[in-house]
């Protein structure tokens, strides 16, 4: 701790507090006692008993019969309009009295106002309720006389329209008919039994509440449910009646939602400091990276916010939630132990708003754990497929075995959830573009990132084959070296093989300043050692101003200024020093610009390269005299406190040791000569 400065410790306790704050600022809740679980599935909290009377309701499967048997069997109000009657025929009376040029007698006037009577006794009815009528939707309807309810048949009820067919087609006279076309008594007639809206909606409104009446109760301190009970669609609708009587009661409402958020906060507060924890005994170097710090805890806070939005927008929204990309993104740029344990983490974090905490934490704890085995050296995009499926297939019998160790069968098993795996597997491929957004946001560099830039067609090394081909082949030798090496501690094989692939390009400016580039040609020969040593030094600056310029990741970029550390350029500092004997020689014009090696991937490349380019002024490549030049090398390096800043060990520097010997020797290993064809003497003669 005494190692982390105020402002490091300040960055990291504002990290904590805006991660509890925002989750359980987000996490769902309500403002009642609230259960989550599900029709057909156990109950997963303790005993319930009812701490009042509670009514026993009908499911709502039942009440939707229910209303709809109502619907079919209500017979709706009507009432008759008698004046509206009275009117019309005095008003067509009237009309028809005054109508000039018809050729009717008082006894055919009397029979048109008796069919119109007869018709108004029948009834006439608006448009849809006769289209109701004649469809078979509306045998009867209801008339209330001093609140008393008498049913009447609508067999006889006509439309307007219809009304006016009907004395068309029952008057025959002749001069009738003309009588009623002139006195257009199709355009006066109107209904007079109307449909009584506000009584049929009280009526109904009644028949309702009448019909969802409760059809039991459960008496004050009688079971509920219990832990592991199927919860049926019975016992969901008591649990629904439950919980809104809590809601209307509000028993203790206010310091109850205190004490959730309470516990709630503290829940929070308790994941967070074990991460913390965690990092701080067992990662020290990701605890004291501001950024790693700041990747995890983002990650935490964002996927679980995340999941909190798929569980409140989807029914089974954290069986669909990809909780496998943070262990995959971990993993990917930091290592397994840390995937592993963020991942629970998160899952922790998310478990309290699941219905089945113990099924949730089983199937996220083995979909995890397959997600970092099958992807624990991701180089290839068509390896997070291969992973897909394999959560998929951990996920689907993880399921199979709770539901049928719960169910005692396989007919419980929902398809459902299968297609929540299946979206979930598909939803882990978007995990490779959130690793280019976390190498972009946060500096990262994945091993998929690696390969790619160790392509010897990318186009800064296809200049450096070209221009300084010396350089190049110098480079893949010492790849292949530091690989080899790397390999044998246990350090970052892709990011040396890569770095090393770069570690020179700064000598594309001035190629043939370098002893591997030349043809018999030394420019060095016209140039003082000062000089010599400005332009052969330059090649670190020359290479990261070029690696700049092709963005290429930090993480090469350190090769590039480290593998030379702030060593000399030992060859002019020596020449100068020689032909200055007894001056006090100023080494930093043949120093490199630095710094020292900061972690072991850099140091292996450092001494591969030492060790590389002196194996090949060597007269003899003997075991003995390739072993004794590695140590010198090495050693000499270790004396001048280069690797002082690296985490290599002792131990790793003698496996680096026996690494690059037994590299050597079968580079340099000698070959048996192949022997002449010897031609007899009749050829020999012929010739």
């Amino acid at each position: 701790m005494n190692s982390l400065t105020r402002r490091k410790l300040s960055l990291r306790a504002l990290l904590f507090v805006a991660a509890v704050t925002l989750i359980v600022y987000f996490l769902p809740r309500t403002d009642k006692n609230h259960f989550i679980y599900e029709v057909n599935r156990p109950w997963s909290y303790a005993l319930l008993t009812a701490p009042f009377d509670i009514p026993v309701h009908l499911d709502s499967a039942s009440v939707a019969l229910l209303k709809d048997s109502i619907d079919t069997n209500f017979e709706p109000v009507y009432v008759r309009d008698l004046a509206a009657e009275k009117t019309l025929i005095s008003d067509y009376t009237l009309r028809l009295n005054s109508t000039q040029g018809l050729n009717i007698t008082p006894a055919q006037r009397n029979q048109i106002i008796k069919a119109i009577r007869d018709i108004y006794d029948n009834g006439i009815v608006d448009r849809d309720t006769y289209q109701r009528i004649s469809g078979g939707n509306l045998p009867a309807v209801r008339f209330v006389h001093d609140n008393v309810a008498i049913s009447m048949p609508t067999h006889n009820y006509l439309s307007a329209f219809r009304a006016y067919e009907h004395l068309d087609s029952t008057l025959r006279d002749r001069d009738v008919r003309v009588a009623l076309t002139a006195t257009r008594l199709s355009d006066m007639l109107q209904p007079n039994i109307y449909l009584d809206t506000v009584t049929t909606k009280r009526l109904l409104e009644e028949a309702y509440q009448k019909a969802m009446a409760p059809v039991g109760v459960i008496q004050q301190g009688e079971r509920i449910i219990d832990k592991g009970d199927i919860v049926n669609i019975r016992l969901a609708t008591i649990l629904d009646t439950y919980e809104e009587m809590i809601e209307d009661r509000g028993d203790g409402k206010i310091s109850q939602n205190h004490y959730t958020m309470a516990g709630q906060i503290l829940y929070m507060v308790i994941i967070f400091c074990a991460i913390y924890a965690y990092l701080y005994f067992f990662r020290p170097d990701y605890f004291d990276d501001d950024r790693t710090v700041v990747f995890l805890i983002s990650l935490i806070t964002i996927f679980t916010l995340f999941s909190f939005a798929m569980q409140a927008t989807f029914r089974s929204g954290l069986y669909i939630s990809p909780f496998t990309i943070v262990p995959i993104l971990v993993l990917v740029f930091l290592d397994s132990r840390t995937a592993y344990f963020t991942h629970l983490i998160v899952v922790l974090a998310c478990v309290i708003i699941s219905a089945y905490p113990l099924e949730f934490v089983f199937l996220q704890f083995i979909a995890g754990i397959v997600a970092i085995d099958s992807l624990k050296d991701l180089s290839r995009r068509s390896q997070l497929i291969r992973t897909a499926a394999f959560i998929f297939v951990a996920y689907s019998l993880c399921y199979i075995s709770i539901e049928v160790m719960q169910t005692g069968s396989f007919s419980k098993l929902q398809g459902r959830t299968f297609g929540c795996f299946g979206i979930n597997a598909i939803l882990i491929s978007f995990s490779y573009v959130l690793m280019f957004l976390a190498e972009r946001v946060f500096g990262f560099t994945s091993r998929v990132t690696l390969v790619e830039l160790a392509d010897t067609n990318n186009p800064l090394l296809r200049e450096l084959s070209e221009e300084c081909p010396g350089t190049f082949n110098h480079s893949m030798s010492v790849s292949n070296l530091a690989s080899a090496a790397a390999q044998a501690i246990g350090a970052n094989v892709q990011m040396v093989r890569t770095g090393a692939l770069y570690h020179d390009i700064g000598k594309i400016k001035n190629p043939a300043f370098f002893t591997e580039n030349q043809h018999g040609i030394n420019p060095h020969d016209a140039l003082d050692p000062i000089q010599s040593a400005r332009v052969v030094t330059g090649h670190v600056r020359d290479g990261l101003m070029m690696a700049e310029k092709a963005k290429l990741p930090d993480k090469i970029r350190d090769f590039i200024v480290e593998h030379h550390g702030a060593g000399k350029a030992k060859y002019f500092y020596n020449t100068y020093c020689n032909t200055h004997e007894g001056e006090n020689v100023d080494a930093a014009p043949f120093t490199y610009p630095g710094p020292n090696p900061q972690s072991r991937e850099t140091s292996l490349l450092m001494m591969a390269d030492a060790v590389e380019a002196a194996s090949r002024s060597m007269k003899e490549h003997t075991p003995e005299a390739i072993s004794a030049l590695v140590n010198k090398i090495i050693d000499s390096q270790i004396a001048d406190g280069l690797h002082n800043e690296s985490p290599l060990s002792f131990r790793d520097v003698q496996a680096v040791k026996e690494s690059f010997i037994q590299r050597l020797r079968t580079m340099y290993h000698s070959r048996i000569s192949y022997p002449e064809l010897k031609k007899n003497m009749e050829q020999q003669k012929s010739e």
